[in-house]
């Protein structure tokens, strides 16, 4: 499904954009160019977000509250709810 936006950019923006844009660039259009960089933005923040995640996995597995993995995932998380369950009550 597409979605249209406008914006409103400043005269500077707006020469950035047709500097990056047209014959010789490697963008065809401003749409084009502006969607580009709307998803190297997404994938930096989600980037970031799985580097956070494997620092977390790593501080659990240093300060040693590591499960070990028996081949079954859905048995393992179910055990580890159980278990976060019980050592929360």
């Amino acid at each position: 499904m597409s979605s249209s936006i406008n914006l409103s950019l400043t005269d500077e923006l707006r020469k950035f954009i047709d500097r990056n844009t047209g014959d010789g660039s490697l963008y065809a259009t401003p749409s084009v160019f502006l969607r580009s960089l709307i998803r190297q933005k997404k994938e930096k923040l989600e980037a970031a977000e799985l580097r956070q995640a494997i620092i977390s996995g790593f501080r659990d597995a240093i300060s040693g509250n590591v499960y070990e993995f028996s081949g079954d995932l859905r048995k393992d998380m179910k055990a580890f709810k159980k278990k976060s369950t019980v050592d929360n009550d």
